[in-house]
């Protein structure tokens, strides 16, 4: 497997390429802004892309998604709670007055517990509402692509329109039980690991100590 980043636009979200080499098939994980560079980023990449994966609606995670899908005709795949953000992610756009293309309606709907396959590489789904209602994750084969639950260090906001604190809470507890050698790929800064973090991070000491009890 190889892991390729971009990072992009306003907010330096990271769009994530994941590729089985051993296959040349690939998806695309939250294709953020820079829809231009994010397409010939794709193209020179030299694999077959299969869908675009995301891990929820804000607007730096599906600034490009209207372009990829224009050129690979692709299915994109969404937890149908982030339905309203994605809808209000033209006007969230123009607040900032960022130049933004309105993402197509997902084609394929995410759920807890979903087994997503690139080539011969399985995925879980795991739905972490807090950041946002439809907000998930994709763990497996050592990695986790982590959207914006968890970061080096931090975690994402919950001060956002519908945004859940208390349910934020829960799902860092969920993320904090994964195994400590899974290695974070997060929508902003650099990876990290589940380990890392739980011994660091102050959004998860909690669940630290909570398991070496």
């Amino acid at each position: 497997m190889k892991i390729l980043a971009a990072t992009v636009g306003e907010f330096q979200e990271n769009t994530y390429l994941v590729v089985d080499e051993a296959t040349g098939r690939a998806i695309v994980v939250d294709p953020g802004a820079e829809p231009e560079r994010i397409v010939k980023w794709i193209r020179a990449s030299g694999a077959a892309l299969d869908a675009v994966w995301l891990t929820h609606a804000h607007l730096d995670h599906v600034g490009a998604v209207a372009a990829v899908k224009r050129e690979w005709r692709v299915p994109v795949y969404m937890h149908p709670a982030d339905a309203p953000t994605l809808a209000r992610a033209p006007q969230a756009a123009a607040g900032y007055g960022i130049q933004f293309e309105a993402p197509p309606a997902p084609d394929r709907e995410l759920a807890e517990g979903d087994s997503l396959s690139v080539g011969d590489l399985t995925f879980s789904v795991m739905h972490v509402p807090g950041h946002a209602p439809g907000h998930v994750v994709f763990h497996g084969n050592g990695v986790v692509l982590g959207g914006d639950l968890l970061f080096a260090g931090s975690i994402g906001r919950t001060d956002l329109p519908l945004a859940d604190p208390r349910a934020m809470e829960e799902s860092l507890v969920r993320i904090g039980e994964l195994d400590e050698n899974l290695v974070v790929y997060p929508g902003h800064g650099p990876a990290t690991t589940i380990g890392r973090e739980r011994a660091s991070n102050p959004f998860l000491l909690g669940v630290a100590h909570s398991r070496s009890r």
